[in-house]
């Protein structure tokens, strides 16, 4: 203190009645922080100097360190000018503010100086300078403090200038540091070095157009995409590139290393995953968010200064000074503010990109076992609702500290201008505080609940478009829409409890600037205050800046809810272990133990030794592999047998690694190619479901596809090898789908091929060709190959036959073996016999060939590309229709209700502003006490008036959202419901998911999600086929190239939101300034009208400085309105979607059809108008209570029979007659309800095997198992827990066979007249395939079977077979006296089946 007395000896004081004293201020706040600096970056420029410049900038990033200290120097020399003209004028100037000024002026020269510097930015981006900006920046508080309680207009804007360019050249080391580590960290030194520009030189390296400082911040890269947008619509083309480091794959590595580095600290969290990748940036925006904040009260201070000096009437140049800087800083806040808008998008978008990209990974990395915890439903919704939620953290995190700055500034200069009568606001304020506690705690759990109901309902939609053909078939889609509407009215419940709180939160925070006016107005003027036109209108724009913290914090609390549930459940997911890589030899030698004797790889291909494998991880008990060993030479083909439900399919994934392995070990040596039981198909052409990312070797792809009998059915699709496939092949049949999949696999030519019953699906012909050219061909031959099957050329060629029952090992050995042939079923002994036989006969392959050929003859109709439509967007506005809709969804009432509600909430704010200025005008005239009991009434009224208006306005548009939603979700179930199967066929079920979320940028967005959901569809079906081929790499870059579009069209509707933003801010900036000016000039009487009272010219100030942010959340409001009816417009486009016929005039009897007599009269069906004919012509009779087979070649139109009878595809021409009645003029779910049927691909839902079998519930137990019994799987579902135990999504506790023979229970169950059966024992062994052919012959007697077959001893017992060949009748009969006749079709097959 004795020192401070020497040094300032007329400032006794530290602290003065306005803040810190002058001498102090100048001496320690600003020479000693000064001195400081210039000691910290002398000191890093010398210890730095000889440090390598590695670090490139481009010329926009240079700018700032080239300008602002100029421009810091001039404005030095300039207080310098100015003192030593006081002192020459014979004023005295104290020492200390000559001090000063040269402190800046030494500050400014220094850095300039430094800035020429090679080294330069390694000085200043140094970590002690970064923390230094921060702390010089806050020494400014208590400085600026003092100045702004001074009028001085000139002083105070003089300060402002100099904070502005500190804070200006802090920031921009802090963000280009961040900018220069987050490249560093996700790219590397030579991605810098290719994309960035030299810092020595300031050569360009990378081919982007470098942008000016007014470019950058008045966001002109958008002009280009705004010009072309006037002239057309916009397309992808048009949209802005990616800055480099907004490239989703850098930012993608970046957050999975972090998050890697979590997971090792063994309590991992997301959320500081985010904060290590992106936590630098965010803080950095922080700074800048301070900055734009606290400029936002510059309006109100000035505002207070400028009413002041009109009341005052004072005639120097002040007025003026306070009007321009009133609309300079509006201007400045509008620059401020879209650009933290900006960079926080920018990084809202790296990290969501960042979400998806892992999301994605994970997916491609765990084992079917880990993911199983998982239902599908649920790990889309990570994908589609869990990513943009966390991504809000965003905004939520600087909210949360923000609002709170915000309100509390706000509320100390209300204490400044209206003292202790602020504190009945206060009392208002805390008294919400509890309030909104439980509202927040409410609205978390009833979150929680919710989003476990909306994955519920997505896993049901899903399941529901997926197996939408067979639900028609069976007649179940409004029992399964019900199931849905159930699940939704759950989850809308507690979607009603979180809007309805969310309507108490607004109500609360909205009428509190309402009643925190009338409260502090009150109070001040029963205190015995004056109100006057300064003190009113400057808390009233106090009031405002308080109205947008106040309305957001319920959002940002609930985003903070939203953000942490959708982190933790991303988190729990990340968590999950990830599928074990190929273990190397070195690896396996240390895992050999006395136990676990190691083997060598030089003659084995697979090792397995006494493993034990789960399928779900957290089930201990039901082992799929028991104790298993196995090794497996190479080069040999090793046939794994075994009844339905033995294990085979789970051998093969426990080999992938697929299953959870709990004791043992499984080993490999070399590349693997799977395929699967139930073929995995993608989107796309032939060629790319073959090459799956590997090379194009069009020589290789014709042998292959040659070997695997697909040449013909290629050769005869328009397009060839680039004919488009539809989601999941549904244009192909089952064989074309089994034999695309293998020949994926012999196209990759792996070391060893996993084989699950490839040969199912295809007739015996096909088969023979297969075993012949493929699995025993050139292709393959010298490959290990394991093949599950029960094909008995197959079993008879193998090396080795394994065979599995009840998950364990039985036997081991030859086929023609005496002890492996005493465990092989009888009718499948008597196959291998015939086979061994004609396997000794040297058969002529040509001839082979041209059996083949002849009999390939298949419509091409069915197998023709039936493209997936090109998905639509709208052009222009949004018209109003969908406004019109929109309100019909709310209901016209709600509507009305919601707006008027609006407005007059609106009116009754404004009648409280305009009370206070005419109550502030009358002040001076009236002095009468009661008259201020008189304008409180008043002001109550309107308190009272908003207060209702707001709950009003709350409630009803919770309520109104809420019905909107229900009604579309509904509506929209409805019509894709009872849309018609090809409409399903073109569309793709990512496609539909997305449907349930600028017009132009947005539609675009809409459009480009799509297929990042389609594609995130596509490999939840075939992970465990892209591991096994090890093309993780290949479908990332593709998932990549979807995000990266869809980055540029969000990256380019935010730039154009911003550049229009900007612009409507600045004009209503001058808007503002020009009031203001005009305020000042009419108070000096140099204008014709005058401007009237203090009051109104306060009033008018007060609403005109709003108009700033006012303007420009209109437009974000307008903009955002349109946007989100984009949403509206793209599902009424599917509400629009033609429905099939459903009812028809003719009415059906209870017992129809009584007899299930079928006649076909000249059926003619195409796919599509432009297409051959599937069916040609077709006249033939199913007899009533006969039972027929359906025999021909893959694609030969037997499925197409079953698609017209159940009128899945309206007929070109003729008509069905079904006990004579046309069936054409039936209902159509009436007609489907009346026959049974199993599907070619067999179909389980998630829920308890009673449901899957009876879900209507009329049937009882006893009838129930009987259907089991019957169907040979009785006892498999009494070990698995009964007709109660929960079968998991997609019938995942059951293998393929399994599954349909729970089918066919399934249609015994169903008393009808007609059973049709497509393939339904294609995935069953022999032994249980004629056990269940002797179970339809005997049970089905009087009822109308139809029954597709490749396997022709199921067919060998039937009444009538028929023979179809392009789609037309080529033969029929009695399969026993076609036999006879060894010229017919019907020998050929039967031939070609007992060699096979």
């Amino acid at each position: 203190m004795a020192l401070f007395n020497v040094l300032c000896p007329h400032s006794p004081n530290v602290w003065s009645a306005t803040g810190v004293s002058k001498c102090f201020d100048d001496l320690f706040l600003g020479l000693g922080v000064n001195l400081i600096s210039v000691i910290l970056v002398a000191a890093l420029a010398i210890t730095k100097r000889n440090a390598r410049a590695n670090i490139r900038i481009n010329p926009a990033e240079r700018i700032p360190f080239q300008v602002l200290p100029v421009i810091g120097a001039l404005v030095a020399c300039i207080d310098i000018g100015f003192l030593l003209r006081t002192t020459l004028n014979g004023y005295p100037v104290m020492y200390h503010k000559w001090l000063l000024r040269l402190s800046q002026l030494l500050f400014w020269v220094t850095i300039l100086l430094v800035s020429k510097c090679k080294f330069w930015f390694i000085v200043f981006s140094d970590w002690l300078m970064c923390i230094w900006w921060i702390v010089k920046a806050c020494c400014w508080v208590p400085h600026l403090q003092a100045i702004f309680y001074s009028l001085e207009a000139v002083t105070c804007l003089k300060e402002s200038l100099r904070l502005l360019l500190e804070v200006m050249f802090g920031i921009s080391i802090i963000l280009i540091k961040m900018k220069r580590a987050s490249l560093k960290s996700s790219l590397g030194e030579d991605l810098l070095l290719s994309h960035e520009l030299d810092i020595e030189n300031g050569q360009q390296l990378d081919h982007e157009k470098a942008q000016n400082i007014w470019q950058l911040m008045s966001f002109e890269i958008i002009s280009s995409v705004l010009q072309r947008g006037a002239g057309k619509q916009l397309d992808f083309e048009d949209l802005l590139e990616l800055p480099a480091d907004m490239d989703p794959l850098s930012c993608h590595l970046m957050l999975l290393s972090c998050w890697e580095r979590q997971r090792k600290t063994g309590h991992p969290s997301l959320f500081r995953a985010f904060c290590s990748a992106y936590g630098w940036s965010y803080i950095s925006l922080g700074l800048l968010k301070i900055l734009n904040d606290c400029l936002g009260f510059g309006g109100p201070l000035l505002l207070n200064k400028l009413i002041r000096f009109l009341q005052e009437g004072g005639e120097n140049f002040d007025g003026y000074i306070f009007a321009i800087s009133l609309g300079l800083t509006s201007i400045l806040k509008s620059f401020l503010d879209t650009q933290y808008t900006f960079h926080l998008s920018k990084l809202k978008l790296k990290l969501r990109s960042s979400i998806m990209a892992t999301i994605f990974r994970k997916c491609l990395c765990v084992s079917l076992a880990e993911r199983s915890k998982f239902s599908e439903g649920e790990i889309q919704t990570y994908m589609s609702v869990d990513a943009d939620r966390s991504v809000n953290l965003c905004n939520s995190l600087h909210d949360m500290w923000s609002l709170p700055l915000q309100i509390g500034v706000a509320l100390y200069l209300l204490y400044t201008q209206v003292k202790f009568a602020f504190v009945s606001g206060i009392a208002i304020t805390i008294l919400l505080i509890p309030v909104n506690k439980w509202i927040a705690e409410a609205i978390a759990d009833a979150t929680r609940s919710m989003m476990k109901q909306k994955d519920e309902r997505i896993r049901r939609t899903g399941e529901l478009l997926t197996y939408i053909r067979t639900l028609k078939m069976y007649g179940w889609e409004l029992l399964f829409s019900s199931w849905l509407i159930k699940t939704r009215s759950s989850e809308v419940s507690y979607l009603s409890t979180r809007k309805y709180l969310d309507a108490w939160c607004v109500f609360f925070w909205a009428t509190t600037p309402t009643l925190f006016s009338f409260c502090t107005f009150g109070l001040y003027a029963l205190m015995g205050n004056q109100l006057d036109a300064a003190t009113v209108f400057t808390c009233l724009a106090l009031f405002n800046n308080l109205i947008s913290p106040l309305n957001s914090f319920p959002w940002v609390i609930n985003g903070l809810i939203d953000a942490t549930i959708s982190t933790g459940r991303l988190s729990r997911f990340l968590c999950c272990p990830e599928i074990e890589t190929a273990t190397s030899s070195d690896n396996y030698a240390s895992s050999c133990t006395d136990e676990y004797p190691c083997v060598s790889f030089e003659d084995v291909a697979v090792v397995i030794n006494e493993a034990c494998c789960l399928w779900c991880s957290n089930d201990q008990e039901q082992l799929v592999m028991d104790h298993v060993t196995l090794s497996v030479p190479k080069g040999h083909l090793i046939a794994v047998v075994g009844e339905v439900g033995s294990g085979k399919s789970s051998l093969l994934n426990s080999i992938l690694r697929e299953t959870k392995i709990i004791n043992g070990f499984v080993h490999t040596s070399g590349s693997i190619a799977y395929v699967p039981q139930v073929p995995w198909i993608l989107s796309g052409s032939i060629r790319d479901n073959v090459i799956l990312g590997d090379e194009y070797d069009p020589r290789r792809l014709s042998d292959v596809l040659e070997a695997c009998a697909l040449d013909i059915d290629v050769f005869r699709m328009t397009g060839g090898d680039l004919a488009f496939i539809g989601e999941k092949g549904l244009n192909l049949s089952g064989g074309q789908r089994a034999r695309l999949a293998l020949a994926r696999a012999v196209y990759h030519d792996p070391d060893i091929y996993l084989l699950d019953d490839v040969l199912s699906a295809v007739d015996a012909e096909v088969a023979q060709w297969i075993i012949s050219n493929a699995i025993l061909g050139p292709l393959m031959s010298q490959k290990t190959r394991i093949l599950c099957t029960h094909n008995a050329q197959a079993i008879s060629s193998a090396d080795t036959v394994v065979l599995i029952d009840k998950g364990r090992v039985r036997l081991v050995g030859s086929p023609s073996q005496s002890s492996v042939s005493s465990y092989i079923p009888p009718s499948l002994r008597e196959d291998l016999s015939i086979s061994s036989e004609v396997q000794s006969e040297d058969n002529d392959v040509d001839a082979q060939k041209k059996v083949l050929l002849e009999s390939d003859d298949i419509c091409v109709s069915e197998e023709a590309p039936c493209a997936i439509e090109v998905e639509q967007r709208k052009e222009g506005r949004v018209e109003v229709v969908t406004y019109k809709n929109y309100a019909v969804f709310c209901g016209w009432s709600v509507t009305i209700l919601t707006c008027l509600s609006a407005i007059f909430m609106q009116a009754s704010r404004n009648g409280n502003d305009l009370w206070l200025s005419y109550w502030v005008d009358t002040t001076g005239v009236d002095k009468q006490k009661d008259r201020t009991s008189f304008y409180l009434v008043v002001l109550c009224i309107f308190c009272v008036m908003n207060s209702s208006f707001t709950l009003v306005r709350a409630f009803s548009f919770a309520f109104g959202g809420l019905r909107a939603a229900v009604q579309v979700h509904d509506r929209l179930l409805k019509n894709l419901v009872d849309a018609p199967v090809h409409f399903f066929d073109q569309t793709p079920t990512g496609r539909i998911l997305n449907r349930s979320t600028s017009r132009e940028l947005r539609r675009l967005d809409s459009v480009a999600r799509s297929p990042i959901y389609a594609s995130f569809t596509e490999i939840l079906n075939g992970s465990s086929t892209i591991r096994a081929f090890k093309t993780e790499d290949f479908f990332f870059a593709r998932f990549t190239e979807n995000v990266i579009l869809y980055q540029r069209t969000s990256y380019s509707e935010i730039i154009a939101n911003l550049w229009l933003s900007l612009r409507l801010q600045i004009l209503a900036a001058v808007i503002v300034c020009f009031v203001a000016v005009m305020a000042v000039v009419g108070s000096r009487g140099h204008l014709l009208i005058s401007f009237g009272s203090p009051g109104k010219v306060g009033l008018a100030l007060s609403y005109a400085a709003p108009a700033v942010s006012l303007l420009g959340n209109f437009l974000t409001s307008f903009t955002e309105t349109e946007k989100e009816l984009v949403s509206v417009e793209r599902v009424l486009q599917y509400m629009d979607v033609a429905t099939e016929e459903l009812h028809e005039c003719q009415l059906l009897d209870t017992e129809w059809p009584l007899h299930g007599n079928i006649e076909f009269q000249n059926v003619t069906l195409k796919y599509r108008p432009s297409l051959p004919a599937a069916l040609c012509d077709l006249t033939c009779t199913f007899a009533g209570g006969t039972q027929t087979g359906i025999v021909g070649r893959t694609g030969a139109g037997k499925s197409s029979i079953l698609n017209v009878l159940f009128r899945l595809n309206p007929l070109s021409g003729g008509c069905i007659l079904v006990d004579g009645i046309n069936i054409a003029k039936t209902s159509l779910r009436d007609l489907r309800t009346r026959f049974s049927v199993v599907p070619q691909t067999p179909f389980l839902f998630e829920g308890s095997l009673r449901d899957n079998l009876d879900p209507f519930r009329v049937n009882d137990d006893l009838k129930i198992w009987d259907a089991l019994a019957k169907c040979q799987i009785e006892d498999e579902v009494r070990a698995m827990g009964g007709l109660d135990m929960h079968v998991k999504e997609s019938g995942a506790s059951f293998s393929v066979g399994q599954r349909q023979l729970l089918c066919l229970a399934r249609a015994f169950l169903k008393s009808s007249k007609v059973l049709c059966l497509d393939e339904c024992t294609a995935n069953v062994d022999t032994s249980t395939a004629l056990k269940l052919q002797n179970a339809i012959t005997s049970k089905c007697r009087g009822i109308t079977v139809i029954t597709i077959a490749h396997r022709i001893s199921t067919v060998l017992n039937m009444d009538t077979i028929f023979i179809l060949d392009q789609g037309s009748l080529v033969e029929q009969g009695n399969p026993h006296v076609l036999l006879q006749d060894k010229m017919s079709r019907f020998s050929s097959f039967v031939e070609a089946s007992t060699s096979n």
